[in-house]
Protein backbone atom coordinates (compact mmCIF):
# COMPACT_ATOMS: atom_id res chain seq x y z
CA UNK A 1 0.00 0.00 0.00
CA UNK A 2 0.76 3.81 -1.07
CA UNK A 3 2.67 5.62 2.56
CA UNK A 4 0.07 8.69 0.67
CA UNK A 5 -3.63 7.74 2.39
CA UNK A 6 -6.00 7.86 -0.36
CA UNK A 7 -7.93 10.96 1.20
CA UNK A 8 -4.57 13.11 0.21
CA UNK A 9 -4.57 12.01 -3.52
CA UNK A 10 -4.97 13.74 -6.17
CA UNK A 11 -6.61 12.02 -9.11
CA UNK A 12 -5.23 12.61 -12.22
CA UNK A 13 -8.26 13.72 -14.99
CA UNK A 14 -8.23 15.82 -17.23
CA UNK A 15 -10.61 18.67 -18.50
CA UNK A 16 -10.68 17.33 -21.95
CA UNK A 17 -11.46 13.60 -21.09
CA UNK A 18 -14.45 14.97 -18.93
CA UNK A 19 -15.90 17.09 -22.35
CA UNK A 20 -15.56 13.96 -24.26
CA UNK A 21 -17.11 12.26 -21.66
CA UNK A 22 -19.96 14.14 -21.66
CA UNK A 23 -20.44 14.54 -25.24
CA UNK A 24 -20.23 11.03 -25.80
CA UNK A 25 -23.15 10.92 -23.00
CA UNK A 26 -25.02 13.42 -25.63
CA UNK A 27 -24.96 11.45 -27.87
CA UNK A 28 -26.74 8.57 -26.49
CA UNK A 29 -29.12 10.74 -25.76
CA UNK A 30 -29.44 11.63 -29.01
CA UNK A 31 -29.74 8.30 -29.94
CA UNK A 32 -32.77 7.47 -27.88
CA UNK A 33 -34.35 11.11 -28.89
CA UNK A 34 -34.83 9.36 -32.05
CA UNK A 35 -37.09 6.83 -30.69
CA UNK A 36 -39.28 9.61 -28.84
CA UNK A 37 -42.06 11.33 -30.34
CA UNK A 38 -44.66 14.35 -28.25
CA UNK A 39 -47.25 11.56 -27.78
CA UNK A 40 -45.15 9.85 -25.15
CA UNK A 41 -45.03 12.79 -22.87
CA UNK A 42 -48.64 14.23 -23.54
CA UNK A 43 -49.49 11.10 -21.56
CA UNK A 44 -46.76 11.91 -18.91
CA UNK A 45 -48.71 15.50 -18.47
CA UNK A 46 -51.91 13.79 -17.98
CA UNK A 47 -50.39 11.59 -15.70
CA UNK A 48 -47.77 13.18 -13.89
CA UNK A 49 -47.24 10.34 -10.50
CA UNK A 50 -44.57 8.60 -11.98
CA UNK A 51 -42.17 11.63 -12.68
CA UNK A 52 -42.91 12.74 -8.81
CA UNK A 53 -42.25 9.19 -7.97
CA UNK A 54 -39.16 9.41 -9.63
CA UNK A 55 -37.55 12.73 -8.59
CA UNK A 56 -38.73 11.84 -4.67
CA UNK A 57 -36.77 8.12 -5.14
CA UNK A 58 -33.58 10.09 -6.45
CA UNK A 59 -33.26 13.58 -4.62
CA UNK A 60 -34.51 11.93 -1.44
CA UNK A 61 -34.80 8.55 -0.43
CA UNK A 62 -31.50 7.88 -2.29
CA UNK A 63 -28.97 10.03 -0.42
CA UNK A 64 -30.89 9.13 3.08
CA UNK A 65 -29.98 5.37 2.14
CA UNK A 66 -26.79 6.18 1.30
CA UNK A 67 -26.31 7.69 4.56
CA UNK A 68 -27.22 5.09 6.48
CA UNK A 69 -24.85 3.28 4.32
CA UNK A 70 -22.17 5.21 5.36
CA UNK A 71 -23.02 5.30 8.94
CA UNK A 72 -23.21 1.62 9.09
CA UNK A 73 -19.76 0.99 6.67
CA UNK A 74 -17.76 3.75 8.02
CA UNK A 75 -15.36 3.96 5.17
CA UNK A 76 -12.47 6.43 4.28
CA UNK A 77 -13.87 10.31 4.42
CA UNK A 78 -13.27 11.00 0.97
CA UNK A 79 -14.65 7.80 -0.10
CA UNK A 80 -17.51 8.79 2.13
CA UNK A 81 -18.13 11.93 0.18
CA UNK A 82 -17.93 10.62 -3.34
CA UNK A 83 -20.50 8.49 -2.02
CA UNK A 84 -22.43 11.22 -1.40
CA UNK A 85 -21.73 12.87 -4.23
CA UNK A 86 -22.88 10.04 -6.72
CA UNK A 87 -25.84 10.05 -4.55
CA UNK A 88 -26.75 13.69 -5.10
CA UNK A 89 -26.32 13.70 -8.62
CA UNK A 90 -29.16 13.39 -11.45
CA UNK A 91 -30.03 10.14 -13.18
CA UNK A 92 -27.20 9.23 -16.45
CA UNK A 93 -28.30 9.75 -19.81
CA UNK A 94 -27.38 6.47 -20.14
CA UNK A 95 -29.88 5.45 -17.95
CA UNK A 96 -32.82 6.35 -21.05
CA UNK A 97 -30.84 3.68 -22.96
CA UNK A 98 -31.07 0.71 -20.28
CA UNK A 99 -34.79 1.12 -19.67
CA UNK A 100 -35.10 1.04 -23.69
CA UNK A 101 -33.29 -2.37 -23.24
CA UNK A 102 -34.91 -3.50 -19.96
CA UNK A 103 -38.46 -2.49 -21.72
CA UNK A 104 -39.24 0.29 -19.29
CA UNK A 105 -41.15 3.52 -20.38
CA UNK A 106 -37.98 5.29 -22.29
CA UNK A 107 -39.95 8.87 -22.58
CA UNK A 108 -40.94 8.51 -18.57
CA UNK A 109 -37.03 7.78 -18.15
CA UNK A 110 -36.32 10.66 -20.77
CA UNK A 111 -38.82 13.15 -18.41
CA UNK A 112 -37.15 12.19 -15.43
CA UNK A 113 -33.43 13.03 -16.93
CA UNK A 114 -34.37 16.40 -18.28
CA UNK A 115 -36.31 17.26 -14.62
CA UNK A 116 -33.68 15.71 -12.26
CA UNK A 117 -30.72 17.34 -14.50
CA UNK A 118 -32.54 20.76 -14.51
CA UNK A 119 -33.01 20.35 -10.10
CA UNK A 120 -30.03 19.65 -9.98
CA UNK A 121 -28.83 23.07 -10.38
CA UNK A 122 -30.09 23.06 -7.01
CA UNK A 123 -30.46 19.91 -5.09
CA UNK A 124 -27.13 18.91 -5.92
CA UNK A 125 -25.31 20.76 -3.72
CA UNK A 126 -28.00 21.16 -1.08
CA UNK A 127 -28.26 17.10 -1.13
CA UNK A 128 -24.58 17.32 -0.74
CA UNK A 129 -23.66 20.02 1.57
CA UNK A 130 -27.06 18.36 3.93
CA UNK A 131 -26.02 14.73 3.79
CA UNK A 132 -22.22 15.81 4.01
CA UNK A 133 -21.95 18.02 6.93
CA UNK A 134 -24.38 15.09 8.99
CA UNK A 135 -21.35 12.81 8.99
CA UNK A 136 -18.64 14.14 11.41
CA UNK A 137 -15.45 12.41 8.98
CA UNK A 138 -16.92 14.19 5.78
CA UNK A 139 -17.95 17.22 7.60
CA UNK A 140 -14.24 18.07 8.07
CA UNK A 141 -13.41 17.30 4.18
CA UNK A 142 -16.35 19.69 2.92
CA UNK A 143 -16.16 22.88 1.60
CA UNK A 144 -18.90 25.02 0.49
CA UNK A 145 -20.42 23.86 -2.82
CA UNK A 146 -21.27 26.56 -5.13
CA UNK A 147 -22.57 25.79 -8.87
CA UNK A 148 -22.94 28.41 -11.03
CA UNK A 149 -25.79 28.42 -12.71
CA UNK A 150 -24.60 29.24 -16.41
CA UNK A 151 -22.47 26.08 -15.97
CA UNK A 152 -25.39 24.03 -15.33
CA UNK A 153 -27.75 25.42 -18.02
CA UNK A 154 -24.65 25.16 -20.50
CA UNK A 155 -24.35 21.07 -19.40
CA UNK A 156 -28.12 20.35 -19.71
CA UNK A 157 -28.22 22.11 -23.31
CA UNK A 158 -25.54 19.85 -24.27
CA UNK A 159 -26.00 16.89 -22.65
CA UNK A 160 -29.76 17.03 -22.63
CA UNK A 161 -31.53 19.80 -24.41
CA UNK A 162 -29.77 19.93 -27.68
CA UNK A 163 -29.54 16.17 -28.40
CA UNK A 164 -33.64 15.91 -27.29
CA UNK A 165 -35.09 18.42 -29.24
CA UNK A 166 -32.82 17.60 -32.63
CA UNK A 167 -33.22 13.62 -32.14
CA UNK A 168 -37.31 14.77 -32.26
CA UNK A 169 -37.35 16.78 -34.80
CA UNK A 170 -35.61 14.32 -36.67
CA UNK A 171 -37.82 11.74 -35.82
CA UNK A 172 -40.79 14.13 -36.73
CA UNK A 173 -39.68 14.81 -40.13
CA UNK A 174 -37.90 11.55 -41.09
CA UNK A 175 -39.32 8.90 -39.17
CA UNK A 176 -38.05 5.65 -40.60
CA UNK A 177 -34.38 7.33 -41.09
CA UNK A 178 -34.61 7.99 -37.10
CA UNK A 179 -35.33 4.47 -36.63
CA UNK A 180 -32.59 3.03 -38.32
CA UNK A 181 -30.06 5.12 -37.03
CA UNK A 182 -31.09 5.15 -33.45
CA UNK A 183 -30.14 1.08 -33.65
CA UNK A 184 -26.87 1.83 -34.83
CA UNK A 185 -26.11 5.19 -32.90
CA UNK A 186 -27.24 3.81 -29.39
CA UNK A 187 -24.67 0.60 -29.61
CA UNK A 188 -21.87 2.75 -31.17
CA UNK A 189 -22.38 5.62 -28.62
CA UNK A 190 -22.85 3.28 -25.87
CA UNK A 191 -19.06 1.87 -26.59
CA UNK A 192 -17.67 5.21 -27.41
CA UNK A 193 -18.43 5.61 -23.96
CA UNK A 194 -17.21 3.16 -21.97
CA UNK A 195 -13.87 2.94 -24.18
CA UNK A 196 -13.71 7.26 -22.96
CA UNK A 197 -14.16 5.62 -18.74
CA UNK A 198 -11.46 3.18 -19.57
CA UNK A 199 -9.18 6.08 -21.39
CA UNK A 200 -9.73 8.22 -18.62
CA UNK A 201 -8.47 6.25 -15.52
CA UNK A 202 -5.56 4.84 -17.86
CA UNK A 203 -3.16 7.31 -16.44
CA UNK A 204 -4.14 6.33 -12.70
CA UNK A 205 -3.82 2.93 -12.90
CA UNK A 206 -1.64 2.24 -10.16
CA UNK A 207 -3.82 3.55 -7.53
CA UNK A 208 -6.96 2.11 -9.23
CA UNK A 209 -5.55 -1.31 -9.14
CA UNK A 210 -4.57 -0.28 -5.42
CA UNK A 211 -8.14 0.16 -4.31
CA UNK A 212 -10.09 -1.37 -6.57
CA UNK A 213 -11.29 -4.38 -4.42
CA UNK A 214 -11.84 -1.75 -1.65
CA UNK A 215 -14.01 0.69 -3.67
CA UNK A 216 -15.68 -2.41 -5.74
CA UNK A 217 -17.24 -4.14 -2.69
CA UNK A 218 -18.74 -0.34 -1.85
CA UNK A 219 -19.85 0.63 -4.67
CA UNK A 220 -21.68 -2.79 -5.45
CA UNK A 221 -23.71 -2.40 -2.43
CA UNK A 222 -24.43 1.40 -2.67
CA UNK A 223 -25.20 0.41 -6.53
CA UNK A 224 -27.57 -2.31 -5.77
CA UNK A 225 -29.43 -0.62 -3.02
CA UNK A 226 -30.06 2.66 -5.45
CA UNK A 227 -31.94 0.32 -7.51
CA UNK A 228 -33.98 -1.11 -4.91
CA UNK A 229 -34.84 1.59 -3.62
CA UNK A 230 -36.05 2.97 -6.61
CA UNK A 231 -38.09 -0.52 -7.50
CA UNK A 232 -39.33 -0.48 -3.82
CA UNK A 233 -40.84 3.01 -3.57
CA UNK A 234 -42.42 2.75 -7.32
CA UNK A 235 -43.91 -0.93 -6.08
CA UNK A 236 -45.27 0.74 -3.21
CA UNK A 237 -47.00 3.97 -4.86
CA UNK A 238 -48.52 0.93 -7.12
CA UNK A 239 -46.87 2.02 -10.36
CA UNK A 240 -47.13 -0.30 -13.46
CA UNK A 241 -44.44 -2.81 -14.14
CA UNK A 242 -42.57 -0.63 -16.56
CA UNK A 243 -42.68 2.60 -14.85
CA UNK A 244 -41.30 0.52 -11.53
CA UNK A 245 -38.16 -0.84 -14.07
CA UNK A 246 -38.16 2.47 -15.07
CA UNK A 247 -37.81 4.02 -11.84
CA UNK A 248 -35.08 1.63 -10.41
CA UNK A 249 -33.11 2.33 -13.08
CA UNK A 250 -33.32 5.72 -13.10
CA UNK A 251 -32.46 5.98 -9.61
CA UNK A 252 -29.56 3.00 -10.04
CA UNK A 253 -28.00 5.02 -13.03
CA UNK A 254 -26.42 8.03 -11.69
CA UNK A 255 -24.46 10.91 -13.86
CA UNK A 256 -21.38 10.22 -12.80
CA UNK A 257 -19.45 12.08 -15.15
CA UNK A 258 -21.23 15.39 -13.86
CA UNK A 259 -20.12 13.79 -10.33
CA UNK A 260 -16.42 14.03 -11.73
CA UNK A 261 -16.58 17.25 -13.54
CA UNK A 262 -17.92 18.49 -9.66
CA UNK A 263 -15.09 17.09 -8.11
CA UNK A 264 -12.46 18.25 -10.20
CA UNK A 265 -14.17 21.62 -10.63
CA UNK A 266 -14.65 22.15 -6.64
CA UNK A 267 -12.43 19.73 -4.59
CA UNK A 268 -9.48 19.57 -6.83
CA UNK A 269 -9.87 15.48 -7.55
CA UNK A 270 -9.89 14.52 -3.96
CA UNK A 271 -8.63 10.69 -4.35
CA UNK A 272 -11.28 8.78 -2.97
CA UNK A 273 -13.83 10.86 -4.55
CA UNK A 274 -12.94 10.76 -8.03
CA UNK A 275 -12.23 7.07 -7.50
CA UNK A 276 -15.45 6.37 -6.41
CA UNK A 277 -17.37 8.23 -8.69
CA UNK A 278 -14.85 6.85 -11.72
CA UNK A 279 -15.32 3.42 -10.85
CA UNK A 280 -18.98 4.15 -10.28
CA UNK A 281 -19.40 5.21 -14.08
CA UNK A 282 -18.05 1.65 -14.55
CA UNK A 283 -19.77 -0.55 -13.14
CA UNK A 284 -23.80 0.99 -12.98
CA UNK A 285 -23.14 0.44 -16.92
CA UNK A 286 -22.29 -3.78 -15.96
CA UNK A 287 -25.38 -3.54 -13.52
CA UNK A 288 -27.78 -1.95 -15.61
CA UNK A 289 -26.69 -3.55 -18.27
CA UNK A 290 -27.13 -7.03 -16.66
CA UNK A 291 -30.42 -5.63 -15.21
CA UNK A 292 -31.66 -4.88 -18.36
CA UNK A 293 -30.64 -7.83 -20.14
CA UNK A 294 -33.06 -9.96 -16.67
CA UNK A 295 -36.16 -7.93 -17.60
CA UNK A 296 -35.49 -7.82 -21.45
CA UNK A 297 -35.99 -11.66 -21.20
CA UNK A 298 -39.59 -11.20 -19.68
CA UNK A 299 -42.49 -9.89 -21.60
CA UNK A 300 -44.92 -7.55 -19.97
CA UNK A 301 -48.47 -7.26 -20.20
CA UNK A 302 -50.30 -4.45 -21.46
CA UNK A 303 -50.68 -1.99 -18.85
CA UNK A 304 -52.47 1.50 -18.59
CA UNK A 305 -49.35 3.69 -17.32
CA UNK A 306 -50.45 4.75 -14.00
Amino acid sequence: MTSIPLDKILINFNEQSLWMLNIALALVMFGIALDISLDDFRRLVKKPKPLFIGVLSQFVLLPAVTFILVMLMEPLPSIALGMFMVAACPGGNISNFITHLAKGNTALSVSLTAVATLLAVVMTPLNLQLWGSFYPPTATLLQEVAISPFAMIKLVALLLGLPLILGMWINHICPNWAFKTAKVLKVLSLMFFVVLIFVALYDNRDIFMEYVLYVFWIVLLHNLLAFVTGYSVANLMGLSQRNKRTIAIETGIQNSGLGLLLIFTFFEGIGGMALLAAFWGIWHLVSGLTLATLWGYRPIDKEELV
